[in-house]
């Protein structure tokens, strides 16, 4: 992850931040000035917040979004991982080379992590979940839920 570590102080965001953050959620490949005029400031007030929010951490990296179906992935599910007590740290990594775990979330309650797995069909989701997570030492339990249909609200 970059920026700054998950327990770091919010930074502080106004009401131009949180628009400029909006603009760029909508479509991150917008220009700097497609920027600034949907926000109302110059393109040089632009470029300076922007060049601030990701100093700070807040904008992370700029990416595409992927319609997983038309990439060529057809099955997908949330895996849930029960861990062994301190595993957390060392799994981290492992699970974050598989490349068709997309998300991963250290999370409270009945299982400590949960992922997204893409997979190109049925077969290729079993494979990663019962060849590699299944198999990774500190894993004790694991449990799938198919995603039947995908909606990315941002």
């Amino acid at each position: 992850m970059a920026g700054k570590d998950a327990g770091s102080d919010p930074a502080e965001l106004d009401e131009i931040d949180r628009r400029i953050i909006r603009e760029l959620t909508r479509d991150g490949r917008m220009s700097v000035t497609q920027v600034a005029e949907n926000v109302h400031i110059s393109r040089a007030h632009a470029y300076s917040r922007i060049a601030r929010l990701t100093g700070d951490g807040v904008l992370t990296r700029f990416t595409a979004l992927v319609d997983p179906i038309k990439a060529g992935l057809k099955s997908s599910a949330y895996v849930t991982l029960k861990l062994k007590q301190d595993s957390w740290r060392e799994l981290r990594d492992q699970l974050g080379a598989i490349p068709e775990v997309h998300h991963i979330a250290l999370v409270g309650g009945d299982f400590d992590v949960i992922l997204l797995v893409r997979a190109v069909d049925n077969i290729d989701l079993r494979r990663v979940i019962f060849d590699q997570l299944q198999t990774m030492p500190g894993v004790l339990d694991t449990q799938t839920f198919l995603v039947f249909e995908d909606v990315d609200t941002r």
